[in-house]
């Protein structure tokens, strides 16, 4: 059997390297992390990007185990953004060099919910001067609708997968038409012919996972040859049917630990995709954005949705920066940033360069 470090020299990784690389100790997941920032900074450099996140609703049609916004939960307060408050907060991502917007909602698939988008696409065009990457990340819709959106401005597609697992993604979701695994696989594909640069994702330290699932989910990851990644460790909230056993979870410390080398092991594996520093490591660490961006993250999600809506977009429990104004929010994260010795890419797309290099 192969030793930690001659595993971290191959050029291409088996199952049973990832799974060796997800069970290092102390000692070996540092040297893991210090390779993954060495991969980061040949094929990425050492800029990250922002993505200012509008929640702009949290109705959802989906009732997923895990979300906070799930349709079963009863104890949420409904909001929908007014495209003046969305044309108000891309406007502040605009002015402040952002250069990027992620546009973020729960799952509808209305006539009148994809006409919307259409038409604030065009709105936040023509009040930016086209200037705004638009990431979208609005769930599962027809290949027709994704290709109106990609028509008029949106560049990126973000549509998680949760888990690549099929028994463990039935386990997540109700056993119906509207939570099928191939139909999200379709999609993901829908979005690549149509010619966004495509995203997915999955939660770590889920209930009932194993660490040859988190393996097989970098292979997935690889096998989709995505552009960009969200991931981050699954919190659990309360008002969920799979709270019920939260006492069969990992302990926090174990699932942020796995967040990060799975952050690190995804960017050895695919060296120059975006990657995300998710909030979620944040809401486990205080420094957990920094601790994701130096160990392979490129891309992090400035918050700029209207303060009064943010306590209602909860997916899971303890999420941060809920009380945070944009700009504050703003300045935190270039202080946070500066921290990690990294540079912020101020009026830059920060497309991803594994895209830039398919197309070529």
């Amino acid at each position: 059997m192969d030793t930690f470090e001659q595993v971290l020299k191959k050029e291409s990784y088996s199952l049973a390297d990832i799974e060796l690389l997800l069970n290092s100790g102390p000692e070996d997941r540092n040297k893991l992390y210090a390779h993954a920032a060495q991969v980061k900074e040949q094929y990425i450099g050492k800029k990250v990007y922002f993505r200012g996140l509008i929640e702009l609703s949290n109705i959802c049609r989906k009732d997923c185990f895990y979300c906070g916004i799930r349709s079963g939960n009863t104890n949420v307060s409904r909001y929908n953004l007014s495209d003046d408050e969305v044309l108000e907060a891309a406007k502040f991502a605009w002015e402040n060099k952002y250069a990027s917007i992620a546009i973020q909602t729960g799952e509808v698939s209305t006539k009148a919910f994809t006409s919307r988008i259409t038409k604030l696409l065009q709105k936040i065009g023509k009040a930016t001067n086209n200037e705004l990457g638009i990431t979208l990340s609005l769930g599962e819709q027809s290949e027709d609708t994704y290709r109106e959106w990609f028509e008029n401005g949106a560049v990126r597609y973000l549509l998680r997968i949760e888990s690549s697992n099929r028994e463990l993604y039935a386990k997540l979701h109700p056993s119906n038409s509207a939570h099928d695994f191939d139909e999200r696989v379709e999609c993901l594909k829908a979005l690549r012919r149509v010619g966004y640069q495509v995203g997915s994702g999955v939660m770590i330290g889920l209930p009932f996972q194993t660490v040859e699932n988190l393996a097989e989910d970098v292979l997935w990851i690889k096998e989709m040859d995505l552009d960009m990644v969200g991931m981050g460790p699954y919190i659990e909230h309360p008002d969920t049917p799979l709270y019920k056993i939260s006492d069969q979870l990992l302990p926090l410390e174990e699932r942020f630990n796995l967040g990060l080398k799975m952050i690190a092991i995804v960017r050895i594996i695919m060296k120059d995709i975006n990657i995300v520093a998710p909030t979620a490591l944040q809401a486990i660490d205080p420094l957990g954005r920094e601790k994701g961006i130096k160990v392979g993250a490129n891309i992090v999600m400035p918050n700029i949705t209207p303060g009064l809506y943010r306590n209602e977009y909860k997916l899971y429990d303890n999420k941060p920066c809920l009380d945070d104004s944009a700009d504050d929010c703003k300045k935190c994260l270039e202080a946070r940033i500066h921290l990690t010795g990294e540079e912020i890419g101020y009026g830059e797309h920060g497309n991803s360069k594994h895209f830039s290099k398919r197309g070529k």
